[in-house]
């Protein structure tokens, strides 16, 4: 029997399950157009024909840069425009409340007579604020909306700068750091999923890197800011970003794909028209999402709740977003952030000209993983950013070992703010916005509310833990704590090398389903 069906054109999606092949095809039929899921076997002899070599889509334009730049003017759309500075704003945000403790810690212990184990806490209550705005952040944002849980997570932000720029005490302190890791725990898994649920397929990688590296540029801000500004006048500073979000939350529009799935079918295509242009021809696109919506629905019906991201077509993917974002903060994020003028002070290196240079090197990396993230992809990115931050792990070890007996003193300071440059620079090129990229691609619509609370929970565990606990096991021995988050950096290098797919120029649909659609039980992920 021979097979007449050609990948030919941009209307035919497929991935491979063991030897089936799932078809996300268009069909035409007088003036109606249709997207359906179709899962076909192929003979072998004829799939291989149909697969084509390696990455390259054979229906792709010659003039790649020219087909790049029309789908950034089509992007280009006040709506979208809007939503990004919106979720840029988050970022930056963010990357501010991280930020503010590194520079700071001096000065606010110093008037408010606190301890080493107060300031601790206060550093540390961030993350039992991500543990709880983990466990509500998949529901809450499954049952309002994402813009109404935008609204929630940018109030919670200002109070908190307000509570710390005029604390007293460490009890208002910790009561505004709080509030903020209630918000940034929401927002942390929120904002890559509104961006890539909004944005176009080609643009997907680069907007979320964008927006994520709205994260280094507030945490350098505050680095750089907080050498000259005092404490309280930093936090007055930090509550900006929200005051911005606020009155733009009028204008963004819903996700189409939570539309989809909470059955405003209706209102689908006027948002993606909205997002597009007018002019823009969004049938295909709005069939898509919902032919799969429901498609996903039709699947274990009697299979409800949270417990449902469970079953084992998930597994793989739950593995893969679980580790991915926490692996920063067991190798280390955290305690080189939130003390690294402990570990400038540490081995001889002037606090003001390491966060400067730190500040700078992370900046550039961000910009060049939004570059490179649709060109290289996010796996080979991954793998670049996990060896180097692997390598300035090792290389701060190798600082304090130094240090501690007493060899190379001169150079010793030098090796440690290059090893740190060298951590946050590769942070910022991979590790800081690709996980949550992936994490915000692989999960379909019906679980991505769980697998959200599922991520945030166990990343903002362990950051909680590292966290607390990075000024004790400095105590305890400088060189095996940064050999310990060396090690966590390497074991995430062999697993993204084995396990981790490339998401890069597939649509939402395409990558979910060829994680969990399977007809049969062993099939692999293509």
């Amino acid at each position: 029997m021979s097979i007449k069906f050609y990948f030919i054109k941009k209307e035919y999606y497929y991935h491979k399950r063991g030897n089936t092949i799932c078809v996300l095809s268009s069909t035409t039929s007088g003036d109606q157009q249709s997207s359906k899921l179709k899962y076909k076997k192929i003979p072998k002899m004829a799939e291989e024909s149909l697969l084509p070599s390696h990455t390259e889509d054979v229906s792709a334009s010659p003039n790649k840069s020219s087909s790049l730049l029309s789908e950034i003017s089509n992007a280009s759309t006040r709506p979208f425009v809007l939503a990004f500075t919106v979720g840029s704003c988050g970022a930056l945000s963010f990357g501010c409340i991280v930020g503010y403790t590194a520079p700071t810690q001096s000065s606010i212990m110093k008037d408010l007579n606190l301890s080493i184990a107060d300031f601790s806490f206060f550093g540390s209550i961030l993350t039992v604020g991500l543990i709880l705005g983990a466990l509500i952040c998949g529901k809450l944002a499954d049952l309002v909306g994402r813009v109404y849980t935008i609204w929630i997570t940018n109030i919670l932000v200002l109070i908190g700068w307000l509570a710390i720029a005029f604390a007293k005490d460490v009890r208002l302190l910790d009561l505004g750091r709080l509030l903020q890791g209630i918000s940034v725990g929401i927002s942390s898994y929120l904002g890559p999923i509104y961006i890539s649920e909004l944005a176009p397929r080609n643009l997907r990688g680069a907007a979320s890197s964008l927006m994520q590296l709205f994260v280094g540029v507030g945490l350098s801000a505050f680095y750089a800011l907080g050498t000259a500004v005092a404490w309280r006048s930093l936090a007055i500073l930090g509550s900006i970003p929200s005051l911005v979000v606020l009155p733009l939350l009028f204008f963004i529009p819903e996700s189409p794909r939570w539309l989809a799935k909470v059955g405003r079918e209706k209102e689908v295509e006027g948002v993606l028209l909205s997002l597009r242009g007018a002019k823009s021809d969004v049938s295909d696109e709005a069939a898509t999402i919902l032919e799969y919506t429901k498609h996903v629905e039709q699947q274990d019906i009697d299979s409800r709740g949270f417990f449902k991201l469970f079953q084992r077509k998930y597994a793989l993917p739950l593995t893969i977003g679980v580790v991915l974002i926490s692996m920063p903060q067991l190798g280390g994020l955290n305690g080189y952030t939130f003390y690294t003028d402990t570990i400038f002070t540490s081995t001889g290196v002037s606090s003001d000209i390491g966060f400067i240079l730190t500040s700078i090197v992370q900046m550039t990396g961000g910009v060049l993983g939004v570059l490179l993230v649709d060109i290289s992809g996010r796996r080979s990115l991954l793998l670049f950013s996990q060896a180097g931050m692997f390598l300035g792990c090792l290389a701060t070890a190798i600082s304090f070992f130094l240090q501690k007996n007493n060899c190379w003193e001169t150079g010793t300071p030098i090796m440690a703010l290059i090893s740190v440059m060298v951590y946050f620079g590769s942070y910022g090129l991979g590790m800081g916005p690709i996980p949550w990229i992936i994490a915000s691609e692989i999960y379909p619509v019906d679980v991505k509310g769980a697998a959200g609370t599922v991520c945030n929970l166990v990343t903002s565990i362990s950051s909680w833990l590292v966290t607390y606990s990075f000024n004790f096991l400095l105590q305890w021995s400088s060189t095996g704590t940064f050999m310990m988050f060396a090690t966590v950096m390497g074991l995430g290098f062999v697993f993204t090398a084995k396990l981790v797919p490339e998401t890069k120029g597939k649509s939402l649909e395409e990558i979910q389903s060829a994680f969990t659609d399977s007809t049969s039980e062993d099939s692999t992920i293509f």
